[in-house]
């Protein structure tokens, strides 16, 4: 089982064409990824070859779903064209859409992300500034490197794309039933909730693993929805312990004031709800590993 993504789904690359997307179009087909066709609309009609893979460009969103029945668009446009190409892809109603580009203005994505509820939130948004989305076995969109671990039982979600990796290959041994990086930024689609609710409800999923970062009150906010909603166990971690109240550290997104948004503001909301919550990313693997032995 997995959340959003598996072996059926149809992944079209928007700026597959560019040097980025052809570098992990290559990369996704490479880890078994259903990549079924690229947008560009200049060169609309051509193929691409990926050792061997051709793989067709189209000019639009809605033309590569109507010709080739995809139900995912992962976008790897510059951050100018991002807006636009994410409204293409909720017009043409795809049921998800990965946005992987950084450096989006935030008035951009508040657009999109409020055109994406007008049009009744048809279409997932995950990201922007994310890694992606992996099955592990089945199925990678984004930029996660898809060789450091394998299928198994855990769920991850998280903010950072760095610590998606090394979570991932801190359990390798056991794997990992879907790992969502959702982005860091101060506006983002798919949100903790989204995931946790989704990892909770999926039967092959055990235990979930959520990481989060310093500023804003994302975690304390999942935190409340897992003691309601949640009954799995989940293991935390908040990077930022060791950063200076008072700054904006890295892409969280928001200075730290008073005790809001702070490492340890947000690990007490975690343990209140019954989250395991580790001050060191192999110190919360290790609190999962002995969860999963029981």
């Amino acid at each position: 089982m997995a959340i959003w993504l598996n072996k059926d789904s149809k992944v079209i690359v928007q700026g597959m064409t560019g040097a980025t997307g052809m570098k992990h179009t290559k990369l996704m087909l490479g880890d078994g990824t259903h990549v079924v066709g690229g947008v560009n609309p200049r060169k609309a009609g051509q193929t691409v070859d990926f050792d061997g893979t051709e793989v067709p460009v189209f000019g639009t969103v809605k033309e590569a779903i109507e010709k080739t029945g995809a139900n995912v668009s992962v976008i790897f446009v510059p951050e100018k064209f991002t807006k636009d190409a994410v409204v293409e892809a909720i017009d043409a109603e795809i049921p998800l859409a990965v946005v992987i580009t950084e450096g989006i203005a935030v008035h951009d994505t508040a657009a999109f992300w409020a055109y994406a509820g007008k049009k009744r939130n048809k279409t997932r948004i995950i990201g922007p500034n994310c890694p992606g989305i992996i099955t592990p076995g089945q199925s990678n969109v984004g930029i996660i490197p898809g060789d450091i671990t394998k299928p198994g039982r855990i769920g991850l979600v998280s903010k950072s794309g760095t610590l998606t990796y090394q979570m991932m290959y801190e359990l390798r041994d056991i794997g990992f039933s879907t790992a969502v990086g959702i982005g860091g930024d101060p506006i983002i689609g798919t949100t903790h909730i989204d995931a946790l609710a989704a990892f909770q409800d999926d039967p092959e999923t055990d235990l979930i693993v959520m990481i989060g970062e310093i500023g804003g009150d994302a975690e304390e906010r999942a935190a409340a929805f897992i003691k309601e909603n949640v009954t799995k166990p989940v293991v935390g971690y908040v990077a930022g312990f060791t950063a200076p109240e008072g700054k904006t550290m890295g892409h969280a997104g928001a200075i730290v004031s008073g005790s809001s948004g702070t490492a340890q503001a947000k690990k007490e909301a975690l343990e209140a709800a019954g989250v395991k919550v580790g001050k060191t990313p192999t110190e919360t693997a290790k609190l999962a590993r002995e969860i999963l032995a029981g």
